[in-house]
């Protein structure tokens, strides 16, 4: 069985777990979460733990408890802890700032650019060039870090663009006459 798998998901106190045949509902602080199983994986409940196994030794099988297992460990951490990505805007008259359900970026286009935040995200602007993406679903923050990212992504003479706080661009050289 894979290594990932064999460890258990500890539940937090705060937070609850439904398990209905396939579909595993979780609940906590900051919203609720739901995952169908695949058939070839079975989930248990032990007092506040989370196991999966296996139901035949296939290797897909295998990979789909790891797979889940991991899944699950980031649906019990986001909906009692929750998730952020951090992006910052580097560029001359570049900026960002949130105004009701719409972030506004400056990207040294000819029109400003709004970008719609989603249910479920909330989008915070510290300064001008950084932005704070949180939410209670992994996958969700980080999609909405990308397509904000899609919009300028940096370039590698200059750096100029938006890209995530712990990025590193590797720099070429000018053209040299």
């Amino acid at each position: 069985m894979s290594r990932i798998a064999s460890n258990p998901v500890t539940i937090p106190t705060g937070v609850d777990v439904n398990i209905v045949g396939s579909l595993i509902t979780i609940k906590g602080s900051r919203g609720e979460l739901s995952h169908d199983v695949h058939p070839l994986v079975k989930v248990e409940q032990e007092d506040n733990v989370l196991k999966t196994t296996v139901n035949n030794n296939s290797k897909s099988a295998k990979a789909l408890s790891g797979t889940t297992r991991a899944l699950l460990q980031n649906i019990v951490t986001g909906v009692s802890e929750g998730f952020e990505r951090k992006l910052s805007i580097v560029g001359v008259g570049y900026r960002a700032a949130v105004a009701g359900k719409d972030l506004n970026l400056s990207l040294g286009f000819s029109h400003p650019v709004a970008f719609q935040i989603p249910d479920g995200i909330t989008i915070e602007t510290p300064t001008q060039t950084e932005i704070v993406i949180k939410g209670f679903d992994k996958q969700q923050v980080g999609q909405v870090a990308a397509n904000i990212r899609r919009y300028r992504p940096p370039e590698p003479y200059k750096g100029k663009g938006v890209r995530y706080s712990d990025e590193r661009i590797i720099r070429k050289e000018a053209k040299k006459s």
